[in-house]
Formats: C-alpha cells, sequence, structure tokens
C-alpha cells in the first residue's frame, strides 16, 4: 500500500532503498525556506541499523503490513526456540535473538505471536504477563513499612526482581514481561 511521506507514523513498517525499515520516531518540520517534510527516524528489522531520511508529501512509500499469526511454544534448544502452528501443527524453529529477554518467561504451552513477511519471521511477542513462582526472597525487615520499598526475590525460571516486602518464598506473582517487573500477586 503507497503512503506519502508525510503519513509516516511511529510503528509503521516501509520498504525503503531495498530494505524493510520500522519508523521509530517521526517530526513534522516547516522550514523558514522550502518546502514542509517529515524527518524520520528508521531502525532495519533485520540488521538494527539506524537511519535518518527525510520524506517530502509528494514522496510515496510502499507501507508494509505483516503477517500475525500464534503459535505454541515447544522447547528451546541452545540458541534456536521451536513453536508449532495452533491450527496447521506445523512446527517453526527461529532464533532466539529474534525474542530477545523476554525469553526467559517463555513456559510450556504459552501462546505467542509471530510477526512475518513473506514466510520470513521477523519477531515474536510473548503475552504482556505471566505468573511466576518466586524460590527466593530476602526475609522482611521488622518495621519496614509498605511504602514505596521493594526487596530483591528470585524467580522459578532465575530471574531477579524486585518485589514488595510482603512477599515471601513460594508466592506466585504476576510479572511484566516487557519491563521485567512485579505487577500483583496471582489470584489462585
Amino acid at each position: 500500500m503507497k503512503i506519502n511521506g508525510n503519513e509516516i507514523r511511529p510503528g509503521n513498517l516501509i520498504e525503503h532503498k531495498g530494505a524493510l525499515w520500522r519508523a521509530v520516531k517521526c517530526q513534522a518540520v516547516k522550514p523558514g525556506k522550502g518546502g514542509a517534510f517529515n524527518q524520520v527516524e528508521l531502525k532495519d528489522i533485520r540488521t538494527g541499523t539506524k537511519l535518518n531520511e527525510r520524506f517530502r508529501a509528494s514522496e510515496t512509500v510502499e507501507r508494509i503490513r505483516l503477517e500475525q499469526n500464534e503459535y505454541t511454544y515447544l522447547f528451546a534448544d541452545g540458541d534456536m526456540i521451536t513453536f508449532m502452528d495452533s491450527e496447521t501443527f506445523e512446527q517453526i524453529t527461529v532464533n532466539a535473538e529474534l525474542v530477545g529477554e523476554p525469553a526467559v518467561f517463555l513456559q510450556d504451552g504459552m501462546v505467542v505471536t509471530i510477526e512475518s513477511f513473506e514466510g520470513e519471521p521477523l519477531a515474536v511477542t510473548l503475552p504482556e504477563h505471566v505468573v511466576c513462582q518466586i524460590v527466593e526472597a530476602d526475609a522482611v525487615v521488622k518495621g519496614q513499612t509498605q511504602s514505596s520499598s521493594f526487596k530483591p526475590a528470585v524467580l522459578d525460571n532465575g530471574v531477579r526482581i524486585l518485589v514488595p516486602p510482603h512477599i515471601e518464598s513460594g508466592t506466585r506473582v504476576v510479572v511484566n514481561t516487557t519491563e521485567c517487573t512485579y505487577l500483583e500477586r496471582a489470584k489462585d
């Protein structure tokens, strides 16, 4: 789908100079002399390189839409992770770099979203929240109030997070996978 250069917004995926780019930042610029343009910071979705480009309203670019499919996590083998399509039962193996740091939160049977372009997987998105169990937590210091004080704890997947003082070892908690932070105690 063709769009004008001034219609590019953050998050848009465009084809430019023979590569796929995600718009990271966009700023409409109206200089005192000359025509207005859209200053766009682009990031190559395959290599991660960045590029700053100016797009005038008269220029057109190709906006790309990615296919989004749900897959079920099966297992990890080294730096490769295998998922299965929930409908066709077809398996797909991707590099752990596509998942990034949230890969530590992958659990058996977890449903993830894989974005792909022309059959090539480009990104794996985990659910925003997961339930984990605290396996190690510091003891509560007497006199410490429940205000904004947090203590370190270790989850069952080995990740260290900060939790409120009332959370003890063995407690199940809800964790944000993108920020790796405690949200609340899990409802059993």
